[in-house]
């Protein structure tokens, strides 16, 4: 029994066994014009049907305010190990339970042709077909904002690693009601989801299953009985954000969950996330990306001023 990864060895018998593990799993190899991913899938000689693809499809001209590609799904980059996207509120991150549509399942969507940007007049290039839009981290189905997306397993991994090590930097911007008693600071809890799994608790630290959640804050405007933050997450817990600032009794405007009884109306928590940077998990380049505060909160600010 011979398997791709050994065909692909007999083919480029210079390349170390791990490198072209790496280019299988990156979907680099095609067989019969179909790309696998699985290193040992057992295969007949493929012969002159086994396809080594080029290692980078091009980065995709997305525009200096992102690439429309859904009503509320702007592509901000895309290449063969990363998408970037800026989603609306409402909107969930990946697919759950009873929720098909997504950010991520647009963006499968979009690569296989089913959805076409306004923008690209014909089709989208062949080299970005063979991507696979995979899930790094996710936003809260209401807050809106910046995150990123891995397009084959070993960016994913990378890319994980990032997060972990808290390389890569996440920031939000928020309005809560209140105002902190410094204008910077930081917010280091014990978090512990719920029996029910719906929201997070802050319990003492030696709490059996609990996380460690850091959030630095700072003020950026003040208003009558709002203040507008900018925060920088260290951790990543889910609803980390939404419940740190309630039990710093600062409740993120609109929070039906944390703030259920809060004085300013708004039809979603007031979070966005603002900027991600992160090291390209191929180039190892930094790179930036923002997104401008949607219409609601830009409404909201607004009011607020007035």
């Amino acid at each position: 029994m011979t398997t791709l990864l050994d065909w692909l060895l007999r083919k480029y018998p210079d390349t170390p066994k791990k490198r072209a593990k790496e280019w299988i799993l990156a979907g680099r190899v095609r067989v019969n014009g179909v790309v696998i991913r699985r290193p040992q899938e057992v295969l007949p000689d493929p012969g002159a049907d086994l396809q080594l693809l080029d290692r980078h499809a091009q980065t995709l001209e997305c525009g200096p305010t992102g690439l429309p590609i859904h009503p509320r799904v702007t592509l901000l980059h895309l290449d063969a190990a990363l998408a970037v996207v800026n989603k609306a509120p409402s909107l969930l991150s990946v697919p759950a339970e009873n929720y098909e549509l997504s950010a991520l399942t647009i963006l499968t969507d979009f690569l296989a042709g089913k959805i076409r940007a306004v923008r690209i007049a014909h089709n989208l290039p062949p080299a970005y077909r063979n991507l696979q839009a995979l899930p790094v981290h996710r936003l809260d189905q209401y807050t809106s904002g910046v995150f990123c997306m891995a397009m084959n397993p070993v960016a994913r991994a990378k890319l994980i690693d990032q997060l972990q090590a808290h390389t890569m930097q996440r920031q939000y911007v928020a309005f809560v009601e209140g105002r902190p008693s410094s204008p910077t600071g930081t917010w280091r809890n014990w978090l512990k989801l719920s029996d029910d799994q719906l929201r997070q608790l802050i319990v003492p630290a030696d709490t059996t299953d609990a996380l460690e959640a850091i959030t630095h804050y700072e003020v950026i405007a003040k208003y009558a009985g709002v203040t507008k933050l900018r925060l920088r997450l260290e951790t990543g817990r889910r609803h980390q954000i939404r419940v740190q600032a309630a039990h710093a009794g600062l409740p993120l405007v609109g929070d039906r969950v944390y703030n259920p009884t809060g004085h300013v109306e708004l039809d979603r928590q007031a979070l966005h996330a603002e900027t991600l940077s992160l090291e390209h998990p191929d180039t190892g380049t930094q790179m930036r990306f923002a997104a401008p505060l949607p219409k609601d909160l830009q409404q909201l600010e607004a009011g607020l001023r007035r």
